[in-house]
């Protein structure tokens, strides 16, 4: 089976879910397993109701000091430049944390965990 996108390294790819995004940076493919390893960025959080007010923006969670992950290449999504770089340019202007925020770690868990819950309810409904 080919796979729609050819993912080079250094490319900033997202998984979706819901009203969430996980940017994260393509450090390597692995074409024969259609997998990929990739370093989380940001986790973005958007709001149910779009709105131009403040309160309403999205929200942000700096994951550049989680682990990295293996995770299907299926799954991931080429970002746009235009879409990411708002989302990155707070979190680049400030190096990465030299600790793991556990807080950031479960928010990351839980967002896989959705996301593989999605996967397997979507591969259940094909047979």
């Amino acid at each position: 089976m080919d796979f729609p996108y050819d993912f080079q390294p250094r490319q900033i790819v997202y998984l979706e879910n819901n009203n969430q995004r996980l940017y994260a940076e393509v450090i390597q493919v692995v074409d024969s397993r259609q997998m990929c390893w990739v370093r989380p960025l940001v986790l973005v959080t958007f709001r149910s109701e779009p709105s131009v007010t403040f309160d309403q923006l999205p929200s942000v969670t700096d994951l550049r000091s989680t682990a990295d992950l293996f995770w299907y290449s299926t799954l991931f999504r080429p970002a746009l430049d235009t879409e990411v770089i708002p989302f990155l340019v707070e979190q680049m202007a400030t190096d990465p944390s030299s600790e793991t925020n556990p807080i950031d770690v479960a928010q990351l868990n839980q967002f896989i965990r959705r996301v593989w819950q999605a996967y397997q309810d979507a591969q259940q409904t094909k047979f």
